[in-house]
């Protein structure tokens, strides 16, 4: 019976996938233009953008649209595998009316460009399109910043062109983090969010095609190159652009953006931080409250950990090795706030807050030297966790001064007879 499951769930998917048109021979007039849609605001993954081939043929009735974006969230363990980087994705192909209508209820802008193909050229890219899109080739690891539904449209044009394709190369040096937050800046908890998971492999200044993997980057690209077949024939890879969809603003806008930004909740966390700090030092106490209080910080920063030594460490995305947010947010940390209550670990959590002490201080004293572009909310976050660490060490290294101070005075009184 175990066995039969995924047979079915793999039969249910080819029947909501739409299936590869059988290859015929297209005519001399037929089109093969690249479709791209403007991000969407409904959903995280739409905020990229997105990127199809289109072919045409009034005289054979070919109208297919080829899309490297679809996946199955309904597959078991989805959310496992999405964030291990295990997520395969899947070319399906519409009609061209069925793609139009799906932007145009998103309220999405789509430009089309048509490509300059010779009728042999458009031909062999057709077939190799409806061969990829067969059951057996159509599925494909996905991978955000190398493979995507960008990156391949742009590898299957390049693969069946006449000769060598030129791409002029951008006006500015950019990174892979720069571009990504170009797509998501209107969302300040998910750029955070990202700054946090992707290491400095992300800021590596990477030249005109790895942009590519953004698709208005894609198309700007494809508007801009040259074929270039020999010495002497070169031409536009563009034969004609127009928008085909106009983007709908009423329907697809930016959510509204919370006043609390990373930011300004860091912020506000740190002072109520030198609040309690400075509570403790002057009562020279550790509370519940306080222990509470630290549990909860400490806590929240080792299941953050968490997630970022598993994607380090055991993810296939790319980029997320190293990370230098390691250094504020580790699971570490999460050990030390369930030792916090323990009397018999009191050493253990005094070692712990001295290297965390030690190594923030070095981390914010060089922030600005680190080989990674970090969120400006890393400053006031980490500092909250170095004042929480330098206030349980002064506090714990005074108690021990005075109790001994007051043993010792005990010491000698009774030595004396008193």
């Amino acid at each position: 019976m175990k066995r039969l499951i995924p047979a079915v769930l793999l039969l249910l998917l080819s029947l909501f996938v739409p299936k590869a048109p059988a290859q015929m021979q297209l005519n001399d007039n037929a089109k093969i233009s690249l479709l791209t849609a403007s991000p969407w605001h409904g959903a995280v993954y739409a905020l990229f953008g997105h990127t199809a081939i289109l072919v045409q043929d009034d005289s054979t009735g070919v109208n297919a649209v080829f899309n490297y974006g679809f996946f199955d969230s309904s597959q078991p363990n989805f959310i496992y595998h999405f964030v291990k980087g295990e997520t395969d994705y899947i070319l399906g192909v519409t009609s061209f009316e069925d793609f139009l209508s799906e932007y145009g209820y998103k309220g999405q802008e789509v430009i089309m460009q048509e490509l300059n193909l010779s009728p042999e050229k458009k031909q062999q890219l057709y077939e190799a399109l409806s061969s990829n899109a067969l059951p057996e080739n159509r599925e494909y690891r996905y991978n955000f910043f190398y493979d995507n539904c960008a990156t391949r449209p742009r590898d299957m044009v390049e693969n069946q062109s006449e000769g060598k394709i030129l791409y002029e190369p951008t006006l500015h040096e950019q990174t892979y983090r720069d571009l990504v937050h170009e797509c998501v800046r209107d969302y300040p908890w998910l750029l955070f969010g990202i700054d946090l998971v992707i290491g400095n492999e992300a800021d590596r200044t990477i030249d005109v095609r790895e942009k590519m993997f953004i698709p208005r980057y894609l198309m700007d690209s494809f508007g801009g190159a040259f074929i270039q077949e020999n010495d002497t024939v070169r031409y536009s890879l563009v034969k004609n652009r127009h928008v085909v969809l106009e983007r709908d603003i009423e329907r697809n806008h930016p959510k509204a953006v919370t006043p609390f930004t990373p930011f300004v909740t860091a912020i506000i966390l740190l002072a109520l931080t030198l609040l309690i700090s400075l509570f403790q030092l002057i009562k020279l106490n550790t509370t519940k409250f306080t222990l509470l209080y630290d549990t909860i910080l400490f806590g929240a920063a080792g299941l953050g950990g968490i997630v970022l030594f598993f994607l380090m460490f055991f993810s296939e995305h790319p980029a997320m090795i190293p990370n230098w947010n390691f250094v504020w947010l580790n699971l570490f940390s999460l050990i030390a706030a369930l030792l916090f209550w323990l009397n018999s670990a009191k050493n253990i959590v005094y070692f712990y807050h001295f290297i965390n002490f030690a190594l923030l201080t070095l981390f914010l004293l060089l922030w600005w030297l680190i080989p990674q572009t970090l969120p400006a909310a890393t400053i006031p976050f980490s500092m909250i966790f170095w004042l929480r660490s330098g206030t349980n060490l002064l506090v714990w290294r005074k108690k021990r001064r005075k109790d001994k101070r007051f043993r010792s005075s005990r010491y000698l009184k009774a030595g004396w007879g008193q």
